[in-house]
């Protein structure tokens, strides 16, 4: 197994590109940082982990834009391979967005993984105009659009919410496909999603169940006729037991994401420390 870190990037403490290079010196795979354009304060979603509308800290309402993070981060690295977790693709327009994405691949050398969420807030998309119970549909009209835009000299596109004419966009990619990891919880739905339109799964921090989730990952993947195997990642919000190590590797875990505060650099820089000598990373 692979393992990644996520940076709950806010405007304090540590810097995306100073978490990063740290990352990297000491063996990580990966470098994740999340997304949300605002949170509106009057709101009726509920968080996943708290069940009500209250938050579990204030660093929903101070993340940093991902993609300018991830950019910093690719200009002091030359190996991590750079992630969001997740971003929301829909709160973007698509062509715009499809540039950035193009741009930051372009420079850091084909480095990135876009991980993407339905949106669990859904007062956050209905600023941004996305209707609460399409936004699966509006994401996969998205991620084929940006598609379209990245492997094609002429891309158009004609969806329900995306709609261009033949048009050029360059730069494009340098990997021929940009993966896609959908952050949502694991159920029939979801794995029928990503078995149809993705290249794997990011489990949610309140995820349970992963051995036998991971097998009905499996199975939507194989009735979608698709080769190889899903991705899978875990994010982690516990200590594992070597008990949790035995089970994600059964169920072909992939990669595990491990958290880090928006703590000073000194002190992120040491809790990097003890977590990848513990992992054996060097």
């Amino acid at each position: 197994m692979r393992h990644g870190i996520v940076l709950f990037t806010s405007d304090r403490g540590i810097t995306p590109a100073a978490a990063a290079r740290a990352a990297e010196e000491r063996g990580f795979d990966t470098f994740y940082v999340p997304e949300h354009t605002h949170i509106p304060v009057k709101r009726e979603a509920a968080h996943p982990g708290t069940g009500d509308e209250t938050l579990p800290d204030d660093r929903y309402t101070r993340t940093l834009d991902p993609w300018v993070s991830l950019a910093t981060a690719a200009a002091v690295t030359s190996r991590i391979r750079l992630s969001t977790a997740v971003a929301l693709p829909v709160e973007s327009d698509p062509i715009t967005l499809a540039k950035t994405i193009a741009t930051l691949d372009h420079l850091s050398g084909g480095r990135v993984t876009l991980g993407a969420g339905f949106g669990w807030n859904v007062d956050e998309l209905t600023d941004h105009h996305v209707p609460a119970r399409k936004r699966r549909t509006v994401l996969r009209e998205y991620v084929e659009a940006m598609r379209a835009l990245w492997t094609r000299d002429e891309a158009s596109y004609d969806g329900e919410f995306v709609q261009f004419g033949a048009s050029w966009a360059w730069p494009k990619p340098v990997q021929d496909h940009v993966p896609l990891l959908i952050g949502a919880g694991g159920g029939p739905k979801t794995f029928t999603w990503i078995a149809a339109n993705a290249d794997g799964w990011m489990t949610t921090p309140i995820e349970t169940d992963i051995g036998d989730k991971s097998a009905a990952l499996h199975k939507a993947w194989a009735d979608a006729g698709r080769e190889g195997s899903p991705e899978i990642h875990v994010l982690i919000a516990a200590r594992p037991t070597p008990d949790d190590f035995a089970t994600w590797d059964a169920a072909g875990v992939t990669e595990l994401i491990w958290g880090v505060p928006d703590a000073s650099e000194d002190e992120v820089v040491a809790h990097l420390d003890r977590l990848s000598a513990r992992l054996g990373l060097r």
